[in-house]
């Protein structure tokens, strides 16, 4: 499986990249039958958020390493390295560009955009070799 990452160089300039995450067959919860599951990794909060039909978010850095879990709605998020993406219910992100440009987003199409939000752990770094051990495949 993989996600989307953005995260920021040496130079602070943004970039989209994928991280394979591995899904390892687990006895996870007995008596059910063993399921594909990825390492867990720490989180420290969670929560929600919704932004309506037209919201535009000028550039900024994610406020903390998070996990984007997209849930309803359509964005439309840009690099600083011109990059455009849009991501919509299913879509997942690891956000990693805490300093530097950042990223821009903006709510596209009628209906509000829901995210569940996952803050992780700082990792110590977030040039474009640094992942969560956890998402290593």
């Amino acid at each position: 499986m993989q996600i989307v990452r953005v995260y920021n160089d040496t130079e602070g300039n943004t970039h989209f990249g994928e991280v394979d995450v591995l899904l390892t067959p687990v006895d996870f919860a007995p008596p059910a039958p063993p399921i594909n599951v990825s390492p867990l990794t720490p989180a420290r909060h969670y929560g929600f958020m919704s932004a309506p039909p037209g919201w535009d978010g000028d550039w900024h850095p994610a406020p903390w390493r998070l996990l984007t879990l997209y849930l309803a709605g359509e964005i439309e998020v840009e690099v600083s390295d011109g990059e455009v993406r849009r991501f919509g219910p299913g879509s997942v992100v690891l956000a990693e560009d805490t300093s530097g440009a950042g990223h821009r987003s903006r709510v596209v199409g009628l209906t509000d955009a829901v995210f569940a939000l996952v803050q992780l752990p700082d990792s110590g770094g977030s040039d474009g070799n640094q992942l969560a051990p956890s998402f290593l495949g």
